[in-house]
């Protein structure tokens, strides 16, 4: 049995108590990086094993959990924060136990573009979820693609690329278009910036050093600001 079960995203008593039991029964905690996970299970006093289970060695080591779970044994993967394989490792090991007959249960909890999403207040009854932009190749061929979709735009973005990418997303599909930045969201120092690109571009440009996992919500093509006016 493999269990895909959520993390905090940052604050540590954003976890559901089924996530807590699930950990402490299992035979094993696959993590992205035990030393991150150690925290959090240490928070918690869970003393399960864990092993490391990351982009870099899920093609090897997915292998060895299968033959685990074939074996018997059950199994939790968890990412960082938030929902193992929504933009961290999960898609392969997953694939894997559904060709292996291997039952999966996934547990729900926290999802960083859900509460950005929410919080934003722009539509969502209709969104779509970008995850990470290309770094180089097949940048500007999707920024391109995203300046007529008219659902709602979910990013993931990281603070070292967040002003170069609120100016190419102001360029491309136009810097009046509204859009919501949050930042370190369920932490201390949560931010959650609202306006057009050009301001909120602007806003961050600004600052000497932007610190902190990001989720960018852009308003879909046709919406105005007028959607935060009375």
């Amino acid at each position: 049995m493999l269990y895909l079960v959520p993390t905090p995203i940052g604050n540590l008593e954003d976890i559901t108590i089924r996530a807590l039991r699930i950990l402490r029964e299992v035979d094993l905690i696959a993590c992205e990086d035990t030393r991150t996970s150690g925290i959090l299970l240490s928070h918690y006093d869970i003393e399960t094993p864990r092993t490391s289970y990351h982009e870099h060695n899920e093609r090897t080591k997915a292998p060895v959990l299968i033959d685990r779970m074939r074996a018997g044994q059950s199994i939790a993967l968890i990412s960082d924060a938030g929902s193992p394989g929504v933009s961290d490792p999960g898609f392969y090991l997953v694939r894997e136990c559904v060709r292996s007959e291997i039952p999966i249960t996934p547990l729900p909890g926290a999802t960083a573009f859900v509460l950005a999403i929410t919080a934003s207040a722009l539509p969502v009854d209709r969104f779509t979820f970008e995850g990470f932009l290309p770094v180089k190749k097949g940048r500007q061929t999707r920024l391109d693609e995203l300046k007529s979709e008219a659902r709602t735009i979910t990013l993931y973005e990281s603070p070292y690329r967040l002003v170069k990418t609120l100016g190419q997303l102001a360029e491309t599909l136009g810097d009046d278009r509204p859009v919501s930045v949050s930042r370190e969201l369920t932490k201390k120092f949560e931010e959650i910036r609202r306006g057009t690109l050009r301001e909120v571009h602007a806003h961050f440009a600004a600052q000497s050093k932007v610190r902190g996992e990001l989720v960018i919500v852009i308003a879909g093509a046709g919406v105005t600001m007028d959607i935060w006016k009375d």
